[in-house]
């Protein structure tokens, strides 16, 4: 594999020889030769690039993971330059036509992304990708999971856990208290899968979904919930929510899955002073709803429209509840009674 000082020797060398070329500012001609395949949410994606800090990032987003599904034969190209300022940019804004999708954080920070053929390139400043979390969030994390959106997963806003085999997905608008439930369940013996967002495998049969089972995000207020979560300090998360982020492995969650097969929908409902109760929603409220949350346009948000479909015959509810542990004893009489 070849190291940092034969990049830069190379570099020296390329320079030399196309001197004040107008195409040189492009950077059209840049070499990437360090490459390793990923597999984030359990599908292929090789990542290549000319700086190893792209490599180690890669590795602490998605080396948790192993091959389990198709290859998909995605590639992420990322490009490190130096920029003038010292300074981590600011977050990227997102702007999508059909199917053409770009990330810019400023003139030495962006990316575009043709989500019909799935390919992509990013321009990263040493300092973007110095400051490893900026990088991850902003732009790595999106980058790949955009692609895996595009041709293989439809994401959902929604905590997955499972009890017997029956997967349930938590829903709801932010600050229901999705990621709090789903980690009480999992901590009082539920499967845990994912926090606040699953992705729908668009080939399965039914309606499967995977999750970031490694990994659980709360809101600052959830140490006042868990006293575990005290040591952990507040993560700086993109589109400025501030979150604490902790492996799973290191809490008191014994039962984790990447997947799970959904047999119910759940919309969360925190209210003030009432028992936990679930209510029936009418038939294809969930399909509904997501098609609403939708973050997708042109023709892949057609494709993910479709996709949702899966969940139409999927039984529905709205739980209202105040208090925790009385939402998990209402979740824990409701999966005896699903066949």
């Amino acid at each position: 594999m070849p190291t940092l000082d034969t990049i830069s020797a190379a570099a020296t060398l390329h320079s030399k020889n196309k001197t004040n070329r107008p195409q040189d500012a492009l950077f059209c001609d840049m070499e990437l030769p360090f490459r390793e395949t990923f597999y984030p949410l359990g599908y292929a994606v090789e990542i290549i690039t000319n700086d190893l800090d792209v490599l180690k990032a890669a590795c602490e987003s998605f080396g948790h993971r192993c091959l389990n599904h198709e290859s998909t034969a995605l590639c992420i190209r990322v490009g490190v330059i130096e920029s003038p300022s010292s300074r981590c940019p600011p977050e990227p804004t997102r702007r999508e036509y059909n199917h053409l999708y770009s990330l810019v954080a400023d003139a030495y920070n962006q990316a575009l992304l043709d989500l019909k053929t799935c390919t992509c390139f990013a321009w990263i400043s040493t300092p973007a990708v110095k400051d490893r979390l900026y990088f991850r969030y902003n732009f790595l994390e999106k980058m790949v999971y955009l692609l895996l959106g595009a041709s293989v997963v439809t994401d959902i806003h929604a905590a997955c856990i499972s009890k017997y085999g029956k997967g349930v997905l938590l829903c709801g608008d932010s600050g229901a208290g999705k990621s709090t439930l789903a980690y009480a369940c999992a901590r009082a013996g539920w499967i845990y899968t994912s926090d606040d967002t699953c992705y729908l495998i668009n080939n399965a049969p039914g309606a499967r979904v995977i999750g970031h089972s490694h990994r659980v995000r709360f809101r600052p207020a959830a140490k006042d919930l868990f006293p575990e979560l005290a040591p952990y300090g507040i993560t700086r998360r993109m589109e400025g929510k501030p979150s604490i982020e902790i492996p799973i492995s290191v809490l008191p969650v014994f039962s984790t899955a990447n997947e799970a097969d959904i047999y119910s929908v759940i919309y969360l409902n925190r209210l003030a002073a009432v028992s936990a109760r679930l209510l029936p929603l009418p038939d294809g409220t969930a399909t509904h709803r997501m098609k609403k949350e939708l973050f997708s346009a042109g023709e892949i948000r057609t494709k993910h429209e479709k996709m949702l479909e899966a969940f139409t015959d999927v039984p529905v509810y709205e739980l209202q509840y105040t208090d925790l542990d009385d939402a998990i004893q209402q979740l824990d009489a409701f999966i005896t009674t699903i066949v």
